[in-house]
């Protein structure tokens, strides 16, 4: 999805001869999310990126269904997940389909140990709290609140905070984060009516070659399951690469609203998008311009997506008691709207702060333990006049 990108040493002509200063092959390795029939990125290793030494015994990672089927809005406080100190023990799925995992994590600390691989999913880490950096082989990027780190599958990294408290909203894809089709030419490049461009797509920098032997341990997760591997060389040692496949940095600062004389439809607000659901941001922005415009948002039927919001910060007019990183859950198949009171309220208003992260899925969501923990009770009866 990023466009082309390099860092470091690479050859003239990809799958030829590059050798090191003492004689030796670099190894080439192509990464890739969807085998060679698409993007993709080469890099070289001082070593080959293959040699496991021993192995950890397995751990089931699998979230635990507590509601697969229901037809009622459902809201929960996201803030009241608790901390830990590591990063891995700190996610708490919450919702859940085939499609994706929306994941809840308050770690105190990165990873200092060990490295981590999901090779079920591209992540889209939403930065709510906190800052650092994300170490990968192709360099580091640095990240702050309101980021969004969109990492592909396979991608092995650490992240080193900065801060001891940290609140971070996941996104875990079963197929490949993309750019919205609409927003792309023909050719790929980001067109002049998206809101956002290349130049808001921070790639990593920095580059660093580590060389070392040893015993360098891959938390590795694979159909839920998550393994133990070890190698024999840091996995770091690349010394260069280039591609169109690998991880990179959007902060939701960086987002311009589309906006209009009357109320846009929240397509307007989408960011990502993947197989069966999409991702929105809603941003400060001005209100509607019409001389009669209703800025609260128009009540809608969700009868093909359900409506995830996660709130970040700001004030939400057409919500009552929101507090900072509340999720809502609205499921397809009844409608839902501005509170009572909230449209007679926004007449008149000219802009909004609010700031929020939408994910839209079209196959319904389950709850999990975690959610049900956080829950706020009887919230589908706050539309009650």
């Amino acid at each position: 999805m990023p466009h082309y990108h390099t860092l470091g040493s690479i050859p003239h002509k990809r799958h030829t001869q590059f050798r090191k200063p003492d004689g030796g092959l670099y190894s080439e390795q192509l990464f890739s999310t969807e085998g060679f029939s698409n993007d993709y990125s080469l890099l070289y290793h001082m070593h080959p990126p293959t040699q496991i030494t021993h192995t950890d015994a397995p751990v089931d990672m699998m979230p635990i269904v507590a509601e697969e089927k229901m037809l009622k809005h459902r809201s929960f406080e996201g803030f009241r997940i608790q901390p830990e100190d590591d990063f891995l023990r700190s996610r708490k799925p919450v919702l859940v389909n085939s499609d994706c995992h929306i994941v809840l994590a308050s770690p105190r600390q990165g990873m200092n140990d060990y490295f981590y691989k999901n090779a079920d999913a591209d992540e889209i880490l939403f930065i709510h709290e906190g800052s650092g950096k994300l170490l990968t082989q192709y360099g580091e990027l640095s990240f702050a609140y309101g980021d969004y780190l969109v990492i592909p599958r396979g991608t092995i990294y650490q992240i080193r905070f900065e801060t001891d408290r940290n609140r971070l909203f996941i996104v875990e894809s079963f197929s490949p984060v993309r750019y919205p089709k609409r927003y792309l030419s023909k050719y790929g490049q980001l067109l002049e009516n998206s809101p956002y461009c290349e130049r808001d797509i921070r790639a990593p920098q920095l580059l660093q070659t580590i060389a070392a032997s040893g015993d360098f341990l891959i938390k590795t997760k694979k159909k839920g399951i998550l393994y133990g591997l070890h190698y024999a060389h840091h996995p770091f040692d690349v010394v260069g690469w280039d591609g169109c496949c690998y991880p990179f940095a959007f902060s939701i600062h960086d987002f311009e609203p589309i906006t209009g004389r009357v109320h846009q439809p929240p397509p307007v607000h989408q960011t990502f998008e993947a197989n069966n659901f999409v991702v929105c941001s809603f941003c400060p922005r001005l209100y509607d311009y019409h001389p009669n415009a209703i800025p609260a948002p128009y009540n809608h039927s969700n009868i093909d997506s359900d409506e995830v919001l996660y709130y970040v910060d700001g004030d939400f007019m057409s919500r009552k008691n929101v507090t900072r990183g509340m999720i809502t859950l609205h499921p397809a198949g009844i409608p839902h709207g501005p509170h009572p009171g909230a449209v007679e309220k926004s007449i008149g208003k000219k802009e909004t702060a609010e700031l929020a992260v939408m994910v839209d899925t079209f196959h319904p969501l389950q709850l999990t333990t975690s959610a049900l923990e956080i829950e706020n009770e009887g919230y589908t009866m706050s539309w009650a006049e």
